[in-house]
Parts: structure tokens; C-alpha cells; sequence
């Protein structure tokens, strides 16, 4: 389906063929919404806030970083925030199922166990968010419940919507499916209350920066080296991202010679796919590496990031917060 996706941000004539499915899949996407409005599908409402991280496009914008640096900014702030997501990828045999540090992607996810590495916080997954956030404020004492992607969920009411935009690649052609990349019309991000954008430059809105770490052993994580010493061989790279070339990019950037290898989003790997017939080095994004450890070599490496907003968000979304708990 790579034709696809290429015309979303490419000029490819296919785009045009599309655009009465795409009118249709507004037309539905519409009437859905306008169903939670009328109360004709129940929505769940939490007796603390809940904030939404999602995006209005398909593929990966960085919602997961963006996560992470909102739980650390609440907890910070005093909040015991709770995080949930649908688990994509995961085979639970029961939902909600609990999300912890050591838990399998296969099982959970890839992306929550990242996120329950990275923040500490009580984590929960399930097709039905607000069954999994109803779980951990009964069982965590959450006070403040996040959702890791779920923009388009409304059978969970929100207090607050966060939408995070790739600052590079923004809205392709701003076409909906299946013409272009939008879940939802331009127009829905009027209404939410915070966009960030993930990289690019924009003085009216909040830029997310993600800063790499040291590059990390995959088999042994006390084992780190730095960029430098992978710049005098070629490296194989790969990704199983929503967009991979943003991670290729930065590698050949930084001076890096790389073989990439693409895969799908969250596919799941197996030691057969690293496979390249040398013993060259292996670089990977640290959603890739979740997936890897259990087979995971000395020659395979992965690099963690840690995000920063610009523009005082985490103040304004304090005091939006405030707002809410006062009036409540």
C-alpha cells in the first residue's frame, strides 16, 4: 500500500479516483459524531479530567513522546495520572489489561510498554478506553486520567484535547481517507484545545523537540556508545514507524552511512527479519527494540528520545486544568 501513502503526500492522479470514497468516509465519520452529540451513542463520563493526545492524521506524528512529557509535567505538577490506550497490536486474552514495565508488546502493545517504562505511571489498555480508565481510578486512585492517541474515541468524554501534527510532512494533501492522510477535516482542530507540533517552525503554535539520548544495547542496556562510533562503517537501520524517513533522515544528518530496512508500523519482528548476512551494526528506534529484546544481539542498538515543548505548555495546560476543577 506504499502507492498510497506515497500519493497522500506526493501529486499522484490516484488521489482524484479516491475522493468519492473519502466523501463518503467524511459523511460517516460526520454522522458518528453527531450520533455521541444527540446521545444516541453513550458517552463515558470520568469523575476526574481526562486529556487526550491524539492526531487528526494517519502514521506516526509523535503522540508517544508527547505522552511521556505530559505524564512527567503532571506528575511534577502533584497529579497521580493514570494512562491508557487501545493497545494496538496487543492479543490480550481479557481487557482492560494492566500495562507494566516488563509486560509483553505481543501482549499489550508496543508503544504502552515504552510509555510504562518511561513514566512510572499507572498504565491500562483496552479497545474500550474508558473501560481501562475506569479501571485505574478504581484500582490506582488516579486523579487525572491520560489517553495515548483516542481523538476520534468519543465514547470517552475528554476536558481536554491535545492534537500532536508531524511539523514536517503537516497534512499532505488534506485530503480524508482513503484520498489523503485526515482521519478528520482540517477543520477539527478549531476545537481542540492545544496543537503541537512535532518538529518544523511555527511561532503561533507549540514545537515538540525530541532530543536523542546515548545509543543503547539492545541485549545489555548498560552497554551505550555514541553516534560517533557508528560513523566510520555503514550501518543497517530499521523501523517499523508510522515514518520511518523521519529516523532515516536523522541517521544520514548526523553523518551516518546507513542500509535502511523498512517494515510497517508496529510490525512484529522476529530474529529471521535481522537477518542481513554480516555483522554490522543494527540501529533502531526504542519501539522497534521492545520488540527485539527477546532475541536481541550484541550488534543491535537502539536510541531513546525525550521530548521538550517550547511556549510555557505545560503552565497553560495547568491552568486549563485549574479551570475545569473549579468549576466541577
Amino acid at each position: 500500500m506504499k502507492w498510497l501513502t506515497d500519493s497522500w503526500y506526493e501529486y499522484r492522479a490516484t488521489r482524484f479516483l479516491l475522493l468519492p470514497f473519502s466523501m463518503l468516509y467524511q459523511l460517516i465519520i460526520g454522522l458518528r459524531r453527531l450520533a455521541y452529540r444527540l446521545n444516541i451513542f453513550k458517552q463515558h463520563q470520568l469523575n476526574v479530567p481526562v486529556i487526550i493526545v491524539g492526531n487528526i492524521s494517519v502514521g506516526g506524528t509523535g503522540k508517544t513522546p508527547a505522552v511521556i512529557w505530559l505524564a512527567t509535567q503532571l506528575k511534577q505538577a502533584g497529579y497521580n495520572p493514570g494512562i491508557v490506550s487501545r493497545g494496538y497490536g496487543g492479543k490480550a486474552e481479557h481487557y482492560p489489561q494492566e500495562v507494566k514495565p516488563n509486560s509483553e508488546p505481543r501482549i499489550v502493545g508496543d508503544e504502552p510498554v515504552i510509555i510504562s517504562q518511561q513514566t512510572g505511571c499507572p498504565m491500562a489498555v483496552s479497545p474500550k478506553r474508558h473501560e481501562a480508565a475506569e479501571f485505574l481510578v478504581k484500582n490506582h486512585r488516579c486523579n487525572i486520567i491520560i489517553s495515548d492517541d483516542g481523538l476520534q474515541h468519543y465514547a470517552l468524554a475528554r476536558d481536554i484535547e491535545i492534537v500532536v501534527v508531524d511539523g514536517y510532512r503537516l497534512f499532505g494533501n488534506r485530503y480524508c481517507l482513503p484520498a489523503g492522510p485526515l482521519r478528520e477535516p482540517i477543520l477539527r482542530l478549531r476545537e481542540v484545545d492545544f496543537v503541537i507540533l512535532n518538529g518544523g517552525q511555527s511561532r503561533s503554535q507549540y514545537v515538540m523537540t525530541l532530543t536523542p539520548g546515548k545509543i543503547i544495547n539492545v541485549a545489555d542496556g548498560a552497554v551505550q556508545k555514541t553516534l560517533d562510533d557508528f560513523k566510520n562503517e555503514t550501518v543497517h537501520t530499521i523501523a517499523g514507524i508510522g515514518h520511518p524517513e523521519r529516523f532515516f533522515n536523522y541517521l544520514t544528518d548526523e553523518g551516518l552511512t546507513i542500509e535502511p530496512h523498512y517494515f510497517v508500523d508496529h510490525h512484529r519482528f522476529k530474529a529471521v527479519d535481522l537477518h542481513f548476512g554480516d555483522d554490522q551494526p543494527i540501529l533502531m528506534t526504542e519501539k522497534d527494540a521492545i520488540k527485539c529484546r527477546a532475541f536481541a544481539t550484541d550488534n543491535m542498538w537502539y536510541i531513546p528520545v525525550k521530548a521538550s515543548v517550547n511556549n510555557d505548555l505545560e503552565q497553560h495546560i495547568l491552568t486549563k486544568l485549574a479551570g475545569i476543577e473549579n468549576h466541577g
